[in-house]
């Protein structure tokens, strides 16, 4: 007779213990792009000669683009430990290094319109949209990677949204803003109708990031005071263009993410352009009326109320969003917010996204913070977050420290997300 008598003590059966509970972070605004000769590689051939001509001359006008730190935006290894090390488990990449036959950044660079110029920089893009589906496809499901284009000529910009898709580039397109007096139709106007057209029928998000549209201001000291106070508000134009436009009407499906543009303006926004829009939809029945000229085919061009509107087609992508922000967001829609680190930016969070999310989210409801920090941005990016949630549960921050309120910035943090005042709520 084999086995233990009846009556032995059985051993006790014990549970694993259950890991903590842990956020998934997904940052809706990274930043990234290639060293600068390895896009000689992703131009193509007749290009190359004219891109050595160019990179000889190239100074680079950028301190966060310099060695060692210049290579957390092409070094997909150190990136994604970085990343990981702060809690992030994927990213939505925006451009960051000047692509080919750029003077500057692409996002602030201009419109130029025609001619050979106009050519290399097509040229220049394309290779940087390359250049980032190569680097989304080094982290299969945890990047989605942005793409870029010019306005100067719409048909070419249908087919590169075409190309991009069909590419992988998750990430969406990057709206050019159209600052006063560029040589390009504002974007309110209709001849952007198959560019709205394509990324509706795709799927493909509008991303509209900060800093891009605003005007030339000089180089005096009191142009960096005026472009800190006026360049969100240059950003914001995008959605009033779009709305009083009517591309959401027309083009339903149409997604526009706000992005790094901060979020407590957006309410009030929304209640200056509904009151103007009733005003002006009013004034169009009241022929008598010296407002009616205003208000003439409003009602039939952009339909809905411009909150509506919202609700339905519009997102923000807000970086690091501030305390004295987080009161307002039923009134942004819990289901709109996508939180972001802004790396490797100096003023971005890295390596402190944890204690970020403490100062904005403490006290909050897990399930909000989890939509804000990640849920949204997955559904908006098309992120797989089952995927994702079994990476957050080893290097996810854990639910119960983003619940405690930050009682000091830590040493050395340089974010804004830190600022004195940044920690402050006005319910």
């Amino acid at each position: 007779m084999t086995g233990q008598p009846p009556h032995a003590e059985q051993p006790e059966r014990t549970e694993p213990p259950e890991r903590p509970e842990r956020y998934t972070v997904i940052s809706a605004d990274c930043h990234a792009g290639a060293d600068l000769l390895d896009y000689r590689l992703y131009l193509a051939a007749r290009h190359q000669d004219a891109f050595d001509a160019w990179a000889a001359a190239y100074v680079n006008p950028y301190a966060d683009l310099q060695a060692p730190e210049a290579e957390r935006n092409w070094d997909s290894p150190r990136r994604l430990a970085e990343l990981e090390a702060d809690g992030i488990v994927a990213e939505v990449v925006f451009p960051n290094t000047v692509p080919p036959f750029y003077p500057s950044a692409s996002l602030t660079a201009g419109h130029p319109v025609g001619g050979e110029e106009f050519r290399l920089r097509w040229a220049g893009l394309r290779a940087h949209s390359r250049w980032m589906a190569d680097f989304c496809a080094q982290a299969p499901g945890r990047r989605a990677g942005t793409f870029q284009l010019l306005l100067g000529d719409v048909d070419e910009a249908v087919a590169e949204v075409r190309r991009c898709h069909a590419a992988g580039l998750t990430g969406g397109v990057v709206l050019p803003g159209v600052p006063p007096g560029a040589p390009v139709p504002e974007l309110h106007s209709r001849v952007y109708d198959p560019l709205w057209a394509v990324c509706a029928e795709l799927g493909v998000p509008v991303n509209h990031h900060g800093g891009s549209a605003g005007p030339e201001l000089g180089s005096e000291p009191a142009a960096r005071a005026v472009f800190m106070v006026e360049t969100t508000w240059f950003s914001h134009r995008a959605l009033w263009h779009l709305v009083f436009g009517g591309a959401f009407r027309r083009h339903p499906g149409l997604r526009l993410v706000l992005t790094e543009q901060g979020s407590g303006w957006i309410p009030g926004v929304l209640d200056m352009l509904d009151y103007y829009h009733q005003r002006l939809v009013g004034s169009d029945t009241r022929a008598a009326t010296a407002e009616s000229r205003f208000g003439s085919g409003l009602a039939e061009t952009m339909g809905e109320r411009p909150s509506a509107v919202w609700q339905r087609n519009c997102f923000v992508g807000a970086s690091f969003m501030r305390a004295h922000e987080v009161p307002l967001r039923d009134r942004i829609g819990l289901d709109k917010i996508m939180w972001g680190s802004d790396y490797p930016h100096d003023e971005g969070t890295w390596p402190h996204s944890t204690e970020a999310l403490r100062t904005a989210y403490a006290g909050l409801p897990r399930s909000e913070v989890a939509a804000m920090v990640g849920g949204n941005a997955a559904r908006v990016y098309g992120f797989d977050l089952p995927a994702l949630d079994a990476l957050a549960a080893k290097v996810g921050p854990l639910v119960t420290e983003v619940a405690v309120p930050l009682a000091a910035p830590p040493p050395g943090a340089t974010s804004p997300a830190f600022a004195r005042g940044a920690g402050v709520r006005v319910w």
